[in-house]
């Protein structure tokens, strides 16, 4: 059996607390704000964006599907009270042994093992379902700053946490939490300088001084 590369859908629905999680945090402002706007639609439309949303996941070795994006709105989802969704099928690890599938997925850049202070952790420190990622200010300031224009939409995988790295290292945690619309504007600025060149989606000056 090889990896497959045609995303399959899954027609039956996944209990959204049997996703495996593959990144450690999220930005919770994030998470409230794909609430408020779940909140909005009413009930057809919710059932549309369920049936149009589905969730990118990897089979695993042990019968578990692994989510490879969309954790914002799985857990967003998950706090609305919404217990099943639909998956689609990136890739087929079962038949990797299953002390070799965290190295296969982090060949594949699958896999995200990063804390809330940026910090490289073990596989086995990845949270066990959506209820348990931690908040990340951080990555709320950088999806935050991509939505204003600071940075473009990449294919990179997990670009919106380069750029809240990046953004770890311009800026205090306190300051991000004290005031975050200063910190955004702090952000932009530090996003269009040289520093920010080798980030996917840098869209600073393109004049050379």
């Amino acid at each position: 059996m090889t990896t497959t590369n045609a995303r399959e859908p899954r027609v039956h629905p996944v209990p959204i607390l049997s996703l495996r999680p593959t990144q450690m945090t999220v930005g919770m402002r994030e998470v409230k704000e794909k609430r408020k706007r779940w909140r909005e639609h009413g009930k057809k439309k919710q059932a549309d964006l369920l049936g149009n949303h589905m969730i990118p996941v990897v089979y695993g070795p042990d019968q578990r599907y692994y989510v490879i994006d969309h954790h914002h709105l799985g857990r967003a989802l998950h706090d609305e009270g919404v217990k099943e969704v639909l998956v689609t099928v990136v890739g087929d690890l079962r038949m990797v042994e299953r002390e070799a599938f965290w190295g296969v997925m982090d060949n594949k850049r699958w896999v995200y093992p990063y804390d809330s202070k940026g910090e490289r952790r073990p596989f086995r420190d990845l949270p066990k379902s959506v209820v348990d990622l931690k908040d990340d200010p951080f990555r709320s300031l950088a999806g935050e700053l991509r939505r204003m224009g600071g940075f473009a939409k990449d294919t990179t995988p997990f670009s919106e946490f380069l750029w809240a790295d990046f953004l770890r290292r311009k800026l205090t945690r306190k300051a991000v939490d004290a005031n975050f619309d200063k910190a955004l504007e702090k952000a932009l600025s530090a996003a269009k300088s040289k520093d920010a060149i080798y980030l996917p989606g840098w869209c600073g000056p393109a004049d050379d001084d």
